[in-house]
């Protein structure tokens, strides 16, 4: 494989080249990924790199994650920016499922030639989700892409996980009563940058309006970050389906990150970030270890060692440790 042309195409915006480079990354064969290193290396090595806007979006079924996404990714292409999509579902290491499947979810962005949707993969391994994701949002970004939202369905983890690839992390919330406040976990609402209430339109307008009240008196309650400026996180109300709120809500967003960037908060946070996927991917690299055949073998004869009783799980693992070391 020619890396240095294949580098040059992404770099151009070939959109075939950047499906052809995120499904390298999405491999687990061995040899790919090799390629897929020496890609990210060359792109990420240019002098003239551009550096997108990474935004985290998760929500609760049934807010209108898609539409919202749609309508918000519209407005942004009205702006003149280059916007991505990408997915990620960490729930497919166990179901094997895929999300994004279906572009029609968002029909009239997927045919917008400045826009790009990237489903999930349909399969991957664990340990390997956040690597994938990470460099499928190095690839838009290096593509030229403006804006890369980072879409999570999972549950647990998956939330923290894509803050930690992102500039700004939204919380997308329905109208609620007061009971489902409480539903929201706290962990999410301190990584949300914004929290946004959707479907505030028709008879959905005044409640809308009542949630977010509620969520704005919740983060005030919340100890304040030093990332943050006075006044965030803060909560608004938008509405995707009648598309009102959402351009004033991207004025809040650059209005954050143009004070983070002034405060040296933006790029301490991508040093942080980085050393942060330094470590996991470390981590995950020794845990693979443990998926050898070999690894397998004693992994499974010190485990009937230990319930034997003939030897104590410390010394168990220190035996195993040292194989690892070899």
């Amino acid at each position: 494989m020619d890396i240095a042309a294949f580098a040059e195409k992404i770099a151009q915006g070939d959109r075939r080249s950047l499906s052809r480079a995120i499904t390298l990354v999405e491999s687990g064969r061995a040899d790919h990924r090799t390629d897929a290193v020496a890609l990210l290396e060359a792109l990420t090595q240019r002098p003239d790199r551009p550096e997108a806007l990474r935004v985290g979006l998760s929500g609760t079924p049934g807010v209108g994650k898609s539409t919202f996404i749609e309508s918000f990714g519209m407005m942004l292409l009205d702006k003149g920016l280059r916007v991505a999509v990408l997915a990620v579902d960490p729930s497919s290491v166990r179901s094997g499922g895929s999300i994004l499947g279906d572009k029609t979810r968002m029909d009239r962005l997927s045919r917008e030639p400045m826009a790009y949707i990237r489903p999930s993969p349909s399969q991957t391994q664990l340990g390997g989700v956040a690597r994938r994701s990470r460099d499928a949002v190095a690839l838009c970004e290096a593509a030229g892409f403006d804006v890369v939202i980072v879409e999570t369905v999972g549950v647990g983890q998956s939330e923290t996980m894509v803050a930690e690839m992102t500039d700004l992390f939204l919380l997308l919330l329905a109208p609620a009563g007061g009971d489902e406040l409480q539903g929201v976990k706290r962990g999410i609402m301190e990584i949300a940058d914004l929290i946004l209430v959707n479907k505030a339109d028709g008879e959905l307008k005044s409640p809308a309006t009542r949630t977010c009240a509620d969520y704005a008196g919740a983060l005030r309650l919340l100890r304040k970050r030093v990332q943050d400026p006075e006044g965030f996180p803060k909560a608004m109300t938008v509405s995707a389906v009648e598309e009102t709120g959402l351009g004033t809500a991207w004025d809040e967003m650059t209005t954050l990150i143009d004070w983070r960037r002034e405060a040296g908060h933006f790029a301490a946070r991508r040093a942080e970030q980085a050393r942060y996927w330094f470590r996991e991917d470390v981590r995950n690299g020794l845990l693979a270890q443990l998926d050898g055949e070999a690894a397998r073998a004693q992994m499974k004869t010190l485990g009937a060692a230990v319930a034997g009783g003939e030897m104590t799980a410390t010394l168990a693992a220190e035996e195993m440790l040292a194989t690892l070391r070899k």
